[in-house]
């Protein structure tokens, strides 16, 4: 079977395309032939060496779906032909997160999904909705589940919160199609008009280009009427004194992601004189993956795909990633 593998250095340009033995699968275990990947901006960082993972070669990316090739003994919760995610936590089933509930991810602790028949436990996958094709349900594992984990597990939002989401990346976008599912108001921040012009077709009430308007978070606390309820963030030292700005007294700051950098000294008085709540959070165990994806299936909602790249350019597909200039989601589909 093919395989990408980061092989010779960290870089996209150490990145091979080579032919591993195809597995089967031992008692508890299952075969997935994978049919399409979709690209995280952690699977960028673990590329170019900046993961914490230190061993070549390495499969990367966490996120794809497939169909259940071959199950072992003992295997009961999916059968043959099935269409599934492999969970990006394969470690984490329910419960609240902990150190062993994170230890095993795909992409970094365990082989990623650039493979075309992967060999996982079989409580580490999980069926996807039927209305969804390969490349639409390989968005889920890290991108969606992050999203609705933020907003649902850990926000509690509800009909009529206002949520500020930054940017338009695969995160940011679930958060604002999740967040309209529940009846909020989505405010987007982006440097593109075409890209905000883009996001008011998906549901935006308000949208805010932070190049022409750098203190946007004033903005949105103006807007909201004294503060938004629910602050997506995903920019990290660039951005969260802005999301200081914008959170409302008693609101929730989400932090999920760090594009512009990780260090940034923190107005300590903004957190405890507003008293608000910063989460951080990095995806969710594969009870949150069921309920979103039962949710996702009552709805008929459908995640936005940027780009598509064929299985033989995945560097192409992280390049597109390193530039920024997509909306949604970079989805690979396998030969």
């Amino acid at each position: 079977m093919k395989v990408w593998q980061v092989a010779r250095d960290w870089s996209i340009e150490g990145m091979e395309l080579t032919e591993l033995p195809e597995p089967a699968p031992a008692p508890g275990q299952v075969t997935v032939r994978m049919r399409a990947a979709s690209l995280n901006y952690r699977d960028l960082l673990t590329v170019q060496g900046k993961g914490g993972v230190s061993r070549l070669p390495l499969i990367p990316f966490s996120d794809g779906a497939g169909e259940v090739t071959a199950v072992g003994d003992g295997v009961t919760r999916v059968a043959v032909g099935d269409r599934v995610c492999p969970m990006f936590f394969q470690s984490w089933i329910d419960g609240k997160v902990s150190a062993t509930s994170r230890r095993y991810a795909l992409g970094g602790t365990r082989p990623g999904v650039l493979q075309e028949v992967m060999l996982l436990d079989a409580e580490g996958v999980s069926r996807i909705p039927s209305h969804l094709s390969f490349q639409q349900a390989a968005t889920l594992p890290c991108a969606g589940l992050t999203a609705w984990r933020a907003l649902f597990e850990e926000a509690n939002v509800q009909p009529g919160d206002t949520v500020l989401v930054q940017g338009t990346g695969g995160v940011s976008i679930f958060a604002l199609q999740f967040a309209k599912l529940a009846g909020a108001s989505v405010i987007v921040t982006s440097s593109s008009d075409d890209k905000l012009e883009r996001a008011w077709t998906l549901g935006a009430d308000y949208t805010i280009n932070y190049r022409s308007v750098p203190d946007w978070g004033k903005a949105a606390a103006e807007w909201a009427g004294g503060g938004v309820d629910h602050v997506v963030e995903v920019g990290g030292k660039d951005t969260f004194a802005q999301s200081l700005e914008a959170a409302r007294v008693g609101g929730t700051i989400l932090v999920i992601g760090v594009l512009s950098g990780f260090s940034q000294q923190i107005a300590i008085p903004s957190l405890f004189s507003k008293n608000l709540h910063v989460i951080g959070l990095s995806v969710g165990s594969r009870r949150m993956f069921e309920g979103m994806t039962s949710a996702i299936g009552r709805s008929g909602m459908k995640p936005v795909i940027d780009r598509v790249f064929s299985f033989g350019a995945v560097p192409d597909a992280l390049r597109l990633m390193q530039q920024g200039g997509h909306l949604g989601k970079i989805v690979v589909e396998f030969d």
